[in-house]
């Protein structure tokens, strides 16, 4: 009793110190970071019909607009014939192991509704179907086993759910948090619950009290920033997410193109496998990689093989990739840097876009001691005051990825962050950030005339940048910033530079809204950046303009 008594205690006093909905302190993410990759599965009867889990589902999606393909009488009663019987909790746990993986993030519940684990909460699940086993169940077990974390993927979002976004929504709040409870009671240690709410607010799970009674359940478990709070860290989706030190992010992303199992669906290369890889873990984030497994209950044979051969990779070059962090130098267009102890890993992935065949790094401000080209052969490194200059000669470049060792004196974690010189064509309003590639949501967007363009992040995006480089400086004295989702940036920091390297911030701010005005003393201008701190779901902007003193 009195053990009990002193473990509630340290909860609650853990808790009192640490809200639920804030991040975790950073030793507690330590074994996260350390581990850099994942294995995420998506499964269900969905599998049957080889379409995509949830989305594929026809019929309402309340709070969202669509429909899938397949009828809705039709893709809610798959389950019944859903029997699995080649799947094999272990073969899965292996593969994971063998592909170098250090943690399962499994889909107990998608948007569709249907449970992976034996509910006591509904009849919609795995142990109603013919193969009647608890999947979630046999999958802790076995994952633990082989030494890796376990974790679940649940979705708040339910398009079966009857009480889901109606007037009943309450009951469906309960009964999510009884589906959380159930998952983080009945399944020994979870060490991840991953979200995925789509979009939804904080008040549409009640998600203070969710994450406060799965910290209580699971004290140290790790929580994804999709359920209306940031949580411990950020999701990028389907891209590989932007440097970022300060707070934790992790790439979710398929090994094919569809979430769950397609038929000949587009398998990805192993070159382009490591390029993910070593370019996530280059900008000090974790790679979630998602394999959908068939009807039968296998992961698709060649699917399987390609996991093996990232492992065959890792355990040559895990080195550079377990327990480092991100840099010292922001990925580039040739490749990416990751560091340990005294050692600088640079990865050369695309030789093609290093200039006349050498990689020219900024100035690293420490001495380099030794070198080596750990994929084979010999480098020639040159330092000096302008920077550093590796030379590799062309039968030494290896695919996918030629790897530098440098040595160096001290820490290569305690070196800032260092970035190559901006690329940004001058314009009028030319814009660059760091968050995403996207033609359709590209900065540009948000300064130019066209009220229906956009700048825009994914879904759970908390931090990000959006800058506006002026083809000649101006004197300004307010910024009108117009948010497409008023309240969900809650932070944000105008900045200037004269140089597009140093910045000065020189108007801090909240919310912005749709009419949101920052009025400042007058000044001038070269390079302007909205930097926001805080946001929850993705902040989007339709507009920002420069207001001229």
């Amino acid at each position: 009793m009195k053990t009990g008594m002193l473990c509630s205690l340290a909860v609650v006093l853990f808790l009192a110190v640490f809200p639920a909905h804030s991040a975790l302190p950073y030793e507690h993410m330590d074994w996260w970071r350390a581990a850099r990759f994942g294995m995420f599965v998506h499964w269900g009867p969905v599998s049957l019909k080889g379409t995509e889990i949830g989305w594929s589902r026809g019929g309402e999606r309340r709070g969202r607009e669509g429909t899938g393909e397949i009828p809705v009488d039709v893709y809610d009663n798959l389950y019944k014939e859903f029997n699995p019987v080649k799947f094999d909790a272990a073969e899965w746990a292996q593969i994971a192991k063998d592909a170098g993986m250090k943690y399962l993030v499994f889909t107990s519940k998608h948007h569709d509704g249907f449970c992976m684990f034996d509910s006591a909460l509904t009849e919609y699940k795995i142990a109603n179907s013919p193969f009647k086993r608890d999947v979630v169940g046999e999958l802790a077990d076995a994952f633990r086993d082989a030494g890796l974390k376990v974790g679940y993927y649940y979705s708040p979002v339910d398009w079966h759910h009857p009480d889901y976004r109606t007037e009943f929504h309450g009951r469906y709040i309960q009964y999510l948090h009884g589906q959380l409870r159930e998952l983080c009671t009945n399944y020994g240690k979870i060490d991840i619950i991953w979200f995925d709410g789509l979009g939804g607010t904080a008040q549409d799970w009640d998600s203070e009290r969710l994450l406060l009674m799965i910290r209580q359940l699971q004290p140290g478990i790790i929580i994804n920033n999709r359920a209306g709070l940031p949580a411990d860290h950020d999701t990028p989706e389907q891209r590989v997410g932007a440097f970022n030190r300060k707070r934790p992010w992790e790439t979710c992303m398929t090994i094919c193109r569809q979430w769950a199992w397609k038929p000949n669906d587009k398998l990805k290369s192993l070159d382009e496998c490591i390029d993910v890889l070593v370019r996530t873990v280059g900008g000090d984030g974790n790679l979630l990689l998602n394999v959908g497994p068939m009807p039968d209950g296998r992961i698709e044979p060649r699917q399987a093989e390609r996991l093996a051969e990232i492992g065959d990779w890792l355990d040559e070059y895990g080195i550079t990739i377990y327990g480092s962090r991100g840099g010292p130098y922001v990925p580039c267009a040739w490749g990416a840097t990751t560091c340990k102890l005294d050692r600088v890993y640079v990865h050369v992935l695309d030789w093609e876009k290093a200039k006349d065949g050498q990689i020219v790094l900024p100035p690293l401000g420490r001495k380099i001691i030794g070198q080596a080209v750990m994929t084979g052969g010999q480098a020639a490194v040159r330092q000096d005051d302008n920077g550093v200059y590796i030379q590799v000669e062309p039968e030494a470049r290896k695919e996918p990825d030629t790897i530098v060792a440098l040595q160096i004196e001290g820490a290569a974690e305690d070196i800032d962050p260092l970035s190559f010189p901006s690329q940004v064509v001058e314009g009028e309003y030319a814009a660059s950030n760091v968050y995403m590639d996207n033609k359709m949501f590209v900065p540009a967007h948000a300064f130019d005339d066209d009220p229906e363009t956009r700048w825009a992040t994914d879904p759970g995006t908390s931090q990000a940048w959006i800058q506006v480089n002026l083809s000649k400086p101006k004197r300004i004295s307010e910024v009108l910033i117009s948010e497409a989702f008023p309240e969900r940036i809650q932070k944000f920091e105008l900045q200037k530079s004269d140089d597009g390297q140093k910045w000065e911030t020189f108007y801090e701010g909240k919310t912005v809204g749709h009419n949101g005005r920052a009025r400042f003393k007058p000044l001038t201008v070269k390079n302007l950046r909205l930097n926001i701190l805080e946001a929850f779901d993705g902040p989007t902007i339709w507009e920002i303009k420069l207001k001229e003193d």
